[in-house]
């Protein structure tokens, strides 16, 4: 844990230095193949190879230093190229290194920036001559590290395919430089890996309109329900609803969360870079202000009205299933009554039938007495029958 509190250090920059950043989108089960490539580079030149499980890594290769970094979906190889230069763009320091090995480079290619730092006696254009590299409508830039820098760049990609950043060094020492730079490529990181939301906040938008207006029109149907058939019908709608909107939620819902804490670390990197105004040009901060905090916001408000969505689903399957059993206990309520007034008809009817089978016994009972009595006379006993029965329906 102490070791991972100074992980990925600043690389030391002394100017003339060129710079050469590219972020790999390669998910988060690409970090296996990320080494594994990243093994065949120094096999080729000769170097120690990164250890087993690293996150980060930083080699000499001789006419060039390389510094990998492995996050949580993307990894980044930075190349330095120290030593003067004429056009800060023209030989970047990613030219050192192997095309083939490149162009292998596993997943998707996000970023890609050239950088140049050059010492404060350099002749450097004014702000307003910049433009022979960048393109003048688009340029930002500022004096980062109360002073001690002048940046500049357009947040363009170029012909090269790259973006460009150009930074004087006015008294900076090695590892201020490399901060420098390290805010500077993790700011442009950070901010396509933010903006990796947007299409789907774009697409999602829609949808959850959709979503909603259909919402709107189940809740207004549930005070309208007459029978079972209108509970069933709604029921199967809320349910069709509420896949459709788990479906695309789940498939977005990561991406959103991730575009925010993106944005967060381009906001502390921003802080970071402590710039002052050069006058002319809008600073990087401002450039966000404008460009990206907007592009936040979008994803940030397809998010909420995601889960009100789902919210107000849940609300709505909860009224419906509150309604049903409603509806249930009302069933329920009438089939007790019918059953108690079916089980007091049963008593009646028992009882009915007992005092029935009384009376037919006792009459079979006092048949028999009579003619036992009328038997009896044969033998000399004589009974008034009419006496005699009385006293057996007596007894």
């Amino acid at each position: 844990m102490t070791d991972e509190v100074h992980a990925r250090p600043a690389s030391a920059l002394a100017p003339p230095e060129r710079v050469s950043h590219i972020a790999m989108v390669s998910g988060e089960e690409g970090a296996a193949a990320d080494r594994t490539h990243l093994a065949v580079l120094c096999r080729r030149f000769g170097v120690a190879e990164p250890p087993v499980g690293a996150n980060h890594f930083f080699q000499d290769f001789g006419d060039f230093r390389m510094k990998w970094e492995r996050h949580a979906e993307f990894c980044t190889y930075t190349f330095f190229r120290r030593g003067p230069f004429s056009d800060p763009f023209a030989e970047p320091a990613i030219a050192c290194a192997p095309a083939d090995w490149l162009e292998a480079l596993p997943g998707s290619r996000l970023v890609a920036i050239n950088a140049a730092f050059m010492k404060g006696q350099s002749s450097v254009p004014a702000p307003d001559e910049v433009g022979i590299w960048f393109e003048p409508e688009f340029l930002a830039g500022s004096q980062p590290a109360d002073g001690l820098a002048e940046v500049w760049t357009d947040f363009r990609i170029h012909q090269d395919g790259f973006g460009h950043v150009l930074v004087r060094d006015r008294g900076l020492r090695p590892r201020q430089a490399g901060r420098l730079a390290q805010r500077l490529l993790e700011i442009e990181t950070y901010r396509m890996m933010a903006l990796l939301a947007l299409p789907l906040a774009r697409e999602a938008g829609p949808r959850v309109t959709a979503v909603e207006q259909a919402l709107a029109d189940i809740t207004e149907s549930l005070a309208r329900i007459q029978s079972l058939a209108d509970e069933q019908s709604l029921l199967v709608r809320l349910a069709t609803l509420a896949a459709e909107l788990e479906r695309f939620v789940a498939a977005n819902g990561y991406r959103f969360d991730a575009a925010q804490a993106y944005f967060g670390l381009v906001e502390r990197r921003i802080v970071e870079l402590r710039e002052r105004r050069t006058e002319g040009v809008q600073t990087i901060g401002e450039f966000m202000e404008r460009r990206l905090v907007p592009a936040m916001r979008t994803c940030k408000a397809v998010a909420e009205r995601q889960e009100a969505a789902a919210d107000r689903l849940a609300r709505a399957l909860t009224l419906l299933r509150t309604r049903v059993e409603i509806g249930v206990e009302a069933q329920s309520r009438d089939l007790l009554q019918s059953m108690d007034r079916r089980a007091r008809q049963q008593l009646r009817l028992q009882q009915t039938v007992e005092g029935l089978s009384a009376a037919a016994i006792s009459y079979y009972v006092v048949g028999l007495v009579a003619h036992a009595i009328n038997g009896m006379a044969s033998f000399g006993v004589h009974i008034d029958p009419e006496f005699g029965t009385a006293i057996a329906i007596r007894s």
